[in-house]
């Protein structure tokens, strides 16, 4: 007998480590569908985290600033309208507010207790194995996407986020993608027919660059945020098919290369070899950074109320990365702030190509893995 599925509920099953429950009537419910509808499921999954509507009762709370309201089981950041509560080794997320950026941080620790870390990159596969371009946001990493998918061996897993095991797989995350007006020369088939306006090429960043400002007051809203989003001239927000439609999608693979993408104020682009550990801090770091404002106030939140070591959960954290990275090659790439991302873009894979080359040389790959 087929067991019934709770139609309240949204099932999302990461990669078999951590379960994602979903009430339906949640504000922030079709937000969280969008983006993690890759990981969609039509059976119950563990209720490792649990996103609800409404809060639950907190008793002898104290007071931090008015800004938190905590005791030894929740948390709630009134400013936000969203509690965070921790019943072991499961996290719950009620209210009404913006929770997008509340489970984020939330889906890290929960991987991390589980052997597994998020990490802000580019991902792709490549002949049974996996290559991971961790970067800033704007270096590059979706036309970076777009042109590696045109040569023969590579398969897509995502353009933003991933996640590296300590056993050294690295996982997809196959969320939808953001295109921006530079990338007309890259997707142009999204530019195609009638669709939504963007704004001029030389307005892409100043438009950025408020959107910066305004978010976290917008992150409170969920439906304004929600709206916000879809409906922003800054971007558009597509399918990884859409984008790069007929591509094959890798879901898991041995990690083959990691290399750390960055612009820098030089006149050429220039690769250099690094350590284990100069990778894992710097993935430490870029994850950080690279999280939305809010994100960043959960984890300091949940610290300053004795719900989370820092320092234990980023050293934990380090633990897995370095077991990701272990024996894995590694590098840093920069690529002058000068060049537009479509010259990047080449350069980048240019260099992933060589690199791929001089191990298959070195004999530093498996006799499966070559370039043609």
């Amino acid at each position: 007998m087929i067991a019934a599925v709770d139609l309240e509920w949204l099932n999302f099953d990461i990669h078999g480590i951590v379960g994602v429950r979903i009430h339906a009537a949640a504000p922030a419910a079709l937000q969280l569908r969008t983006m993690l509808g890759s990981f969609a499921v039509d059976r119950e999954v563990p209720a490792d985290i649990v996103v609800n509507r409404d809060l639950e009762l907190t008793f002898e709370a104290a007071v931090l600033e008015d800004e938190l309201a905590y005791n030894s089981s929740a948390v709630h950041f009134r400013r936000h309208h969203v509690q965070v509560v921790e019943e072991g080794t499961q996290y719950r997320v009620n209210g009404p507010g913006e929770l997008l950026t509340t489970l984020l941080p939330l889906l890290d620790l929960a991987m991390v207790r589980r052997g597994a870390a998020m990490i802000h990159a580019a991902t792709v596969g490549y002949l049974g194995r996996a290559i991971a371009l961790p970067a800033a946001g704007g270096t590059g990493k979706t036309s970076t996407i777009a042109k590696l998918m045109r040569r023969p061996g590579f398969s897509f897993m995502g353009d933003d986020w991933g996640f590296v095991t300590v056993d050294g797989r690295l996982l997809n995350y196959e969320k939808p993608m953001f295109i921006k007006p530079h990338h007309r020369p890259i997707y142009p088939h999204l530019f195609q027919g009638s669709r939504k306006p963007l704004v001029p090429i030389r307005l892409s960043r100043p438009l950025g660059r408020f959107t910066t400002v305004v978010h976290p007051h917008i992150v409170k809203y969920p439906k304004l945020a929600d709206l916000s989003r879809r409906m922003s001239p800054e971007h558009r927000i597509v399918t990884a098919q859409q984008a790069l439609p007929g591509v094959s999608v890798t879901q898991s693979a041995p990690l083959l290369l990691s290399v750390f993408v960055e612009r820098y104020e030089g006149a050429r682009t220039r690769v250099a070899e690094r350590d284990t550990e100069w990778m894992v801090q710097r993935m430490l770091g870029n994850f950080n950074i690279e999280m939305p404002g809010f994100s960043r106030e959960v984890l300091a939140g949940l610290a300053a109320t004795s719900h989370l070591s820092l320092g234990s959960f980023f050293e934990e954290k380090a633990r897995v990365l370095a077991g990701a990275l272990a024996d894995i090659p590694s590098f840093v790439l920069q690529v002058p702030t000068v060049y537009s991302p479509d010259v990047a873009s080449d350069d980048i894979v240019g260099v992933v190509e060589d690199l791929l080359r001089t191990m298959v040389g070195a004999g530093k790959v498996p006799p499966e893995v070559s370039l043609a």
